[in-house]
């Protein structure tokens, strides 16, 4: 069975954890830690929001794969698997959106 294309991005970044950060743009990224990679993350959903918002698809498909990609880094700088997000989806699977976000409400401090 081929992997899916996250699982090989993933696995991609993962090995540029080692990479020279003068010739991997995803080592740099790696190197300046969990905040920065979540900043450029950050960065990159607001970009796919404004393209949305505007209803531009391409520029919107474009946003979104290099959200996916900062996400994946981000993923990669904190330690999570994709793995462990299929996890936390397929324990939403089957519930209302609306039922999952009270639950989430309600086991809140």
């Amino acid at each position: 069975m081929a992997k899916h294309p996250i699982d090989k991005l993933f696995a991609t970044i993962v090995a540029r954890k080692g990479a020279d950060p003068a010739t991997s743009y995803t080592a740099q990224l790696l190197k300046a830690g969990v905040a920065r990679c979540a900043k450029k993350f950050g960065e990159e959903a607001v970009e796919a929001a404004i393209a949305g918002a505007l209803e531009d698809k391409h520029a919107l498909a474009s946003e979104s794969a290099d959200a996916l990609y900062h996400l994946l880094v981000l993923w990669a700088a904190s330690g999570i698997t994709p793995a462990q997000v299929y996890a936390a989806l397929a324990k939403r699977e089957g519930r209302s959106g609306l039922a999952e976000k009270a639950a989430r409400k309600k086991n809140r401090p």
